[in-house]
């Protein structure tokens, strides 16, 4: 799948009825003049998701007699970051550019202050998490809107039938669906030392927990989870080289004994490995977005009936959860920067994050908690409750790969599969903790600005 060809237009005109945000009428009032709004978005990995999504702006758009042109990129080939880059050099291109995770604080300095916009949203509906915060607001000025689509975690994604056989774990019971109370002592019990035993387990059952090592996204996506449960950063908030510490070694020698239990194809994976073994039924557990159950349950429903969404395991310094948030930013070399301002404050309200939640069968994760009531994820089935815990119900905190460190460090450390190729260094090329580390803190002081 690709994007939508660059030339396709939708020219909308006729009748106007006032828009519905008042925010957005003084923004509306200067657009016409300014030639069609171009709005690039991330190209859905849940079926329908895009055709609703396009419903959505398109009202808008006819609502406020807004020209409009709209293109889904994919992230195959990382094409929608290519895409951004090219037009951040080129200074032409959309007016509205998806940007996920650390990609706002790479082109902060090409990006439009949001800050009017993210106090009207707030208003309204409270703070945005903290994960949004900390990747979109840079030098204290928001330079991105968090969008109503592509927003993602990362949970464990487990065969309730596998871990109740193989592993003695009654997942249902550990992180139950919507009106069952979670019960702290049994969470505690889902740590790294115990996931360990479990994954030998299953690995001897022949069905593993499955999970890429390497530069990838989807790899770093449950490695930087695991690295700070020990305690293990990269490099601190000050922007400090942290990786020669004890809890570093301590991590890597967790990773080096739970790879021992993984199937040898996990090193290298690009992103799509875990998601065809557990399809093709050769894995129990993998780390991914709700995306591989959405397949499931249009071929394969004796599967979907079986996966369940849940937490991370915890270790000695917490619980973690990956997040990969996407937002909306405006470029400022932007024609239509009114018609922009205002279909962003558009795509915050709550009908329209609710409806991108449902078309997504609970995918996109809204960074507004108080968002999070809606009914998708405790209904969506089978089994019902599957998704229920993919927005996180306990105590997991949510970060972004390359987390603690400064944004412009984060972006580098992700960008660069840093993570990933380090735990590479000591699982598939087997090199002793002490040289891994080392290159690490090497590799890192090139990572450091000046």
């Amino acid at each position: 799948m690709g994007s939508e060809p660059i030339a396709r237009r939708r020219f909308l005109g006729g009748a106007a009825t006032l828009g519905t945000a008042m925010l957005a009428a003084p923004f509306v009032r200067g657009a016409h003049a300014s030639g069609p709004l171009t709005v690039a978005f991330w190209e859905h990995r849940v079926p329908g998701a895009d055709e609703a999504l396009r419903g959505v702006v398109e009202e808008w758009a006819d609502e406020n007699r807004i020209a409009l042109r709209i293109d889904f990129i994919t992230s195959v080939g990382a094409k929608h970051l290519l895409t951004a880059r090219a037009e951040a050099r080129a200074r032409v291109g959309h007016d509205v550019m998806v940007h996920p995770g650390w990609q706002v604080a790479v082109h902060h300095r090409q990006l439009e202050p949001l800050d009017d916009i993210v106090a009207e949203v707030e208003a309204t509906h409270g703070p945005y998490d903290e994960a949004a915060s900390f990747l979109a607001r840079v030098d204290g000025r928001w330079r991105g809107l968090p969008a109503p689509s592509g927003s993602h975690a990362f949970p464990m994604v487990s065969r309730l039938d596998l871990l109740k056989q193989h592993a003695g774990v009654d997942l249902q019971e550990v992180f139950p669906p919507a009106g069952v109370s979670r019960q702290a002592d049994r969470v505690a019990t889902w740590s790294w030392e115990a996931f360990l035993v479990h994954a030998g387990r299953l690995r001897q059952a022949g069905r593993p927990f499955a999970a890429a090592i390497g530069p990838g996204g989807d790899a770093q996506n449950w490695l930087a989870p695991l690295f700070l449960s020990f305690g293990a950063v990269l490099v601190n908030a000050r922007g400090e080289i942290g990786v020669d510490s004890d809890q570093m070694r301590n991590a890597l020698e967790y990773l080096i004994r739970l790879a021992e239990q993984m199937p040898r194809e996990v090193e290298g994976w690009d992103d799509r490995g875990n998601n065809d073994w557990l399809a093709e039924d050769r894995a129990a557990v993998i780390v991914n977005r709700p995306s591989p159950w959405a397949m499931a349950r249009q071929g394969k429903a004796s599967l979907a009936q079986q996966l369940w969404h849940h937490d991370m395991p915890g270790g000695p310094s917490g619980r973690f959860r990956a997040v990969m948030p996407h937002f909306l930013g405006i470029w400022d070399f932007a024609r239509n920067k009114p018609a922009a301002r205002a279909l962003l404050r558009h795509l915050a309200d709550r009908d329209v994050v609710r409806r991108m939640v449902a078309a997504s069968q609970g995918y996109d994760l809204p960074l507004l908690r108080p968002l999070l009531d809606g009914p998708t994820w405790a209904e969506a089935g089978p089994p019902k409750g599957t998704v229920f815990n993919y927005p996180v119900r306990g105590d997991e905190a949510m970060i972004t790969a390359g987390y603690p460190a400064p944004p412009a460090i984060a972006a580098t450390i992700y960008n660069q599969g840093m993570i990933g190729r380090l735990a590479s260094r000591v699982t598939r090329e087997g090199w002793a903790v002490e040289k891994a580390v080392a290159w690490a803190r090497e590799e890192l002081e090139t990572y450091r600005p000046g």
